[in-house]
């Protein structure tokens, strides 16, 4: 009984992953994610995808990262120069490696708000508004919908705002809000992504 405790930790260890950068100025750099439900972190390619979409509208924005989980399309749009982004994240575990992360960058325009991103979005009391907004939940719960209508309803989304939405293949028939413009759509494997615009 006593070999079971230290094989469970060496499985749990070797579970933990990386995301790389894959462009701007930490191009290359390899941040440690760690392994919790629900997570999962957008591959490589679908990252390189969004930010081909987003190439000349990342600089100088306000990301607000949803679901932020890796921290990867976040860390990615400073990588790019955003001029801020805020993580929200409910594991406690992957908000400490986001603040991790978020210190060994020695970024001082980002922060990890460890908290359930629907409730969050419930109450915009600041009157705080972004213009780039990541929205990649974890899959089958219905959390996308609810997040894009949060969006909306609370004015989180400065004018011409950027919305970009990742959702299981399925989930083709998201309802989003009237005003939000279809830019662009993928379909890659089981996932699909879109990219939103606020009229």
């Amino acid at each position: 009984m006593r070999n079971k405790s230290p094989q469970k930790q060496v499985s749990n260890k070797a579970s933990d992953g990386v995301i790389r950068i894959i462009s701007g100025q930490f191009r290359g750099r390899k941040l440690p994610v760690k392994d919790v439900q629900g997570l999962r972190p957008t591959t490589d390619r679908i990252k390189e995808t969004v930010f081909n979409w987003l190439m000349q509208d990342t600089r100088d924005t306000k990301v607000l990262d949803c679901f932020a989980g890796s921290g990867g399309l976040g860390f990615e749009a400073l990588s790019r120069f955003a001029l801020s982004a805020r993580f929200l994240e409910m594991d406690k575990l992957a908000a400490n490696q986001l603040q991790t992360n978020i210190d060994t960058l020695k970024l001082t325009n980002a922060e990890v708000i460890c908290t359930d991103s629907l409730l969050y979005l419930s109450n915009n009391t600041q009157q705080q508004q972004f213009n780039l907004v990541f929205i990649d939940p974890p899959f089958r719960q219905g959390l996308a919908q609810k997040c894009c209508d949060l969006l909306t309803e609370n004015d989180w989304l400065s004018k011409n705002a950027l919305i970009y939405v990742e959702v299981e293949s399925e989930m083709s028939a998201l309802q989003t809000p009237s005003n939000w413009l279809l830019l662009k759509e993928k379909a890659a494997g089981q996932v699909l992504c879109r990219l939103y615009e606020l009229q």
